[in-house]
């Protein structure tokens, strides 16, 4: 995994798995990932509501 290109570290220091990487794994987790391509189709709908609104595609801070 390389970073900036399969993740990066938010603010408060948590990895954060881009749709690159998402797209390559082939399916979602179901743990609500902030960049899944998958819609969040695994994602119980009780975390679903949990979840804060997603970010937009490719939007991956710079270093």
């Amino acid at each position: 995994m390389k970073e900036f290109i399969d993740f990066y570290y938010n603010t408060d220091g948590l990895m954060v798995l881009t749709e690159k990487f998402h797209l390559e794994r082939g399916y979602c987790c179901g743990n609500g990932c902030l960049h899944c391509p998958y819609n969040h189709i695994n994602v119980p709908s009780e975390k679903k509501l949990l979840q804060k609104p997603s970010k937009t595609k490719n939007e991956i801070p710079k270093n």
